[in-house]
């Protein structure tokens, strides 16, 4: 089966996670043959904010609008194997655990899951109540994924792209794809 992925950046802060999976996906290019991103208007907006820059725009990718129900990813028949939702804000993650799909992104998310494929949901709020922690149940139960945004600190890293590089490289992990990163137990 062809790897087909799709990135949804949401508003929520942390926009440096979404930046650096961006360059690793294509720095791993060979190993998929379709990526789609959808960015809302908060995520472009958090981006410049946290960023300094409207980089987002320079990616070689093919973007759709939040509102655009006829991206492929749209249908389970596209056959997109891969979403990631990074990072992903609680009001994304709780409307994607009810099955509320308002958007392009929500769509695109319950299309995964209800294809049995790999969703993953990179949260980045805290601390939690109670509503998150069922959501994030419910999208487990459901066969998702949640992967906070908390980075590790084995490969001792020196700077903020080092720090946040753990969750991506945990999150490129996570997606199934082969890449060089630090390993626990490993010299």
């Amino acid at each position: 089966m062809e790897n087909k992925i799709v990135v949804a950046i949401t508003g929520a802060s942390g926009s440096i996670y979404a930046k650096l999976l961006l360059d690793r996906l294509l720095d791993l290019k060979v190993q998929w043959s379709e990526l789609g991103i959808v960015m809302s208007n908060n995520a472009k907006d958090v981006w410049k904010t946290e960023l300094g820059n409207e980089d987002y725009r320079d990616f070689p990718v093919k973007y759709y609008d939040k509102n655009d129900f006829t991206a492929p990813f749209a249908s389970g028949s596209a056959k997109y194997n891969t979403m990631v939702v990074i990072p992903c804000s609680m009001g994304t993650l709780g409307r994607i655990a009810n099955g509320i799909s308002d958007d392009l992104v929500s769509r695109a998310a319950d299309v995964i899951l209800k294809e049995r494929r790999k969703l993953i949901l990179v949260a980045r709020d805290m601390p939690y109540n109670l509503i998150h922690i069922r959501n994030m149940e419910s999208i487990t139960l459901a066969g998702g994924i949640i992967c906070p945004a908390t980075p590790s600190f084995y490969s001792q890293p020196k700077t903020i792209e080092d720090v946040a590089g753990t969750v991506v490289d945990r999150v490129v992990d996570l997606m199934g794809l082969e890449h060089h990163s630090f390993r626990w137990g490993l010299s």
